[in-house]
């Protein structure tokens, strides 16, 4: 995942800087390569160390990747006996260690789709329109962000940096407080949410971060909150 061998060669974190890198099955990786991907996903490169050189490859990257929430692939469900059960559950997604889900900015829970919304032939907004926005909101913070070496966008600052630019309001201020202190929230998913909140600002056009802003960002971070099992 990283890169490795006799002569360090790069691996698909480093193949994929400045794209996307889709890990599918989160779960089903080995612990170990996935743990070795939290630095890289930090900083922005990784460095491998052999006996004769050290080397360091780039990996900024885009990490999406998807998981099922048991073996069987659905929830625990006592009228089916053939189903995964809740230690079943729990075991496969603690596969995926707390460090590592606080390195993901976004965290999503996808519901069953019901027949009605299949059979639906009501349409959703375009893609192209969503990219539009997307496109207006990079504009703004690549301004935000002119004369800083290295820094293009909200995700990419440093937790000085999202300090400064992503100031609460006291109503603002009070949700997240009391967010971080109900759900057990770490101190770097702290940092996400006031990233990503600005984000949602921006999408929004807004020049400042509003409580509505806050909610919608504290909602992404239902994977690694204490207890999200029920």
């Amino acid at each position: 995942m990283v890169g490795g061998g006799s002569i360090p060669m790069p691996g698909e974190i480093s193949m994929a800087h400045n794209g996307v890198l889709f890990l599918d099955e989160l779960p089903e990786f080995k612990r170990s390569a996935l743990e070795v991907m939290r630095q890289p996903l930090e900083d922005g490169s990784v460095s491998i160390s052999r006996a004769r050189m050290s080397v360091s490859y780039p990996s900024r990257i885009m990490l999406v990747a998807s998981m099922n929430p048991s073996p069987t692939g659905d929830w625990y469900d006592a009228a089916d006996p053939a189903g995964a059960s809740p230690s079943q559950m729990q075991r496969y997604l603690s596969k995926i260690s707390g460090p590592m889900l606080d390195r993901i900015d976004l965290h999503i829970e996808v519901q069953k789709v019901s027949y009605d919304e299949l059979s639906s032939k009501s349409k959703g907004e375009s893609s192209a329109a969503i990219r539009q926005r997307v496109i207006q909101a990079r504009e703004v913070q690549s301004k935000r962000f002119m004369g800083i070496d290295g820094v293009y966008c909200n995700a990419q600052m440093n937790t000085k940096m999202s300090r400064k630019i992503c100031t609460l309001d006291d109503a603002s201020s009070q949700m997240l407080k009391k967010a971080i202190t109900s759900l057990g929230l770490s101190a770097r998913a702290y940092d996400r949410i006031l990233k990503v909140s600005r984000t949602i600002a921006d999408l929004e056009r807004s020049e400042s971060i509003q409580s509505n802003h806050i909610a919608e960002a504290i909602q992404y971070r239902s994977l690694d909150r204490e207890g999200w099992l029920g």
